[in-house]
């Protein structure tokens, strides 16, 4: 790794593993997916289903477990963020509980994968709720915080109202899809906000 890697901050750096390992394995399981495959069709977890797909699924699931993994430190790393106001602090340290548990759901997507039925199910929905809801928390939370962009936080709120609202009106697979690459998005912006401080002098009210 190099001296300027080094420097970047946890949050950052995991970020980055995040969106590389999931969108990696995500597309070299699709390479291996055996018949047309698509967001219109498809649900992302068909990748990992050994019935349909035996030698590419080991990379989705696989891909599903690191990327969890990777997430850990993500969300940890969100430490940076914390100010000495406790309204704020609490609540940060809320949302990173909750995207850990998030976490946790996501690596069990890849344990139990879409052929096993009832638990693939269960650690799905698990997944998408506390996504939901991490969203929400660390927004609001990261508000407070002067150093936050804040069209970040527009684009995050945008995310969940518009995830939860296709999820109540057309569904289906396009539903998760827009979910799962919206939130990568949001990762994306998170490690380069996070990775701001580090570029300019702290303000006044950090």
């Amino acid at each position: 790794m190099s001296p300027e890697f080094r420097k970047w901050p946890l949050t950052s750096l995991s970020g980055v593993l995040v969106i590389l390992l999931y969108c990696g394995f995500t597309l070299t399981s699709w390479a291996f997916y055996p018949d047309p495959f698509g967001p219109l069709t498809h649900y992302l977890s068909r990748l990992g289903n050994f019935n349909y797909s035996p030698f590419g699924a080991y990379f989705y699931n696989l891909g599903c477990i690191l990327t969890g993994l990777a997430l850990f430190p993500f969300f940890v790393g969100l430490y940076e963020w914390h100010t000495d106001r406790l309204y704020q602090k609490v609540p940060l340290f809320v949302g990173q509980v909750i995207g850990i548990l998030s976490a946790i759901a996501l690596i069990m997507i890849g344990v139990f994968s879409e052929d096993q039925g009832s638990p693939h199910m269960t650690a799905s929905s698990t997944f998408f709720l506390l996504n939901f809801f991490v969203l929400i928390v660390v927004n609001a939370t990261l508000l407070l915080h002067p150093r936050f962009i804040k069209l970040i936080a527009i684009y995050g709120f945008a995310i969940d109202i518009l995830s939860l609202s296709f999820e109540l009106t057309i569904g289906g697979p396009i539903t998760e899809w827009f979910t799962v690459f919206g939130a990568l998005l949001y990762v994306s912006f998170i490690s380069f906000n996070t990775l701001q401080p580090r570029w300019r002098p702290a303000g006044p009210n950090a």
